[in-house]
């Protein structure tokens, strides 16, 4: 899988794909990550990459142009944008977007993106949630993570099988380790009881 990444601060993606799960998927070259600076794609040599909104209006908004110009490579690539209007991220759609083979995101800032871009540039909207951010950056991360780990060879099949939001389980069920009696608090005795239909069965109710 690729990901390639268009956004104004490539720097904030360091350190959240160096580390543990989407490093190691790097490393086992599953995952290929790229990052891209939107004010390559400038339409002047200030690198101006927005603009005042028509109508009027608080705020700067990315041009279509210069967005245009940064996808103009990737034609045949999933074009998503970031975007508090788009569609709700779920693990469903993590799924869906782990079996393809390239995503480009592009990371909206300032007060929005010119909606031309949805229009006509991309293939889907994505929103992580009904909260306002300060630019696409970190919902980005959260997609590349979500989706990584389900690419085949980064995880165990079984891990991601049955966790949370898979399959017809909303949620996985409470786990319980070492020690089992702390501060007066017990793990519960079927747990204990190597029964393992018993177990099997607790962990469907919880």
């Amino acid at each position: 899988m690729i990901f390639d990444i268009i956004t104004l601060f490539p720097g904030m993606f360091t350190g959240p794909f160096d580390l543990s799960i989407v490093k190691r998927a790097q490393e086992k070259k599953l995952v290929e990550i790229n990052l891209h600076d939107l004010r390559k794609f400038a339409v002047d040599q200030r690198g101006s990459v927005d603009d005042k909104p028509y109508g009027g209006g608080v705020g700067m908004i990315l041009r279509v142009d210069v967005i245009s110009r940064a996808l103009e490579k990737f034609k045949k690539a999933h074009k998503i944008i970031l975007d508090p209007r788009g569609e709700k991220f779920t693990q469903k759609k993590a799924r869906e977007f782990s079996k393809l083979d390239q995503l480009i995101l592009i990371c909206g800032h300032y007060e929005g993106v010119d909606e031309r871009v949805k229009e006509h540039l991309v293939d889907e909207s994505i929103s992580i949630g009904d909260y306002v951010l300060t630019g696409g950056e970190i919902p980005a991360m959260i997609l590349v993570d979500a989706v990584t780990r389900l690419i085949p060879g980064v995880l165990d099949k079984e891990a991601t099988e049955i966790e949370s939001f898979s399959g017809a389980n909303r949620f996985e069920y409470p786990q319980y380790t070492r020690p089992e009696i702390f501060k007066g608090w017990k793990v519960p005795k079927v747990l204990l009881s190597g029964n393992h239909e018993e177990i099997k069965k607790w962990r469907g109710n919880q």
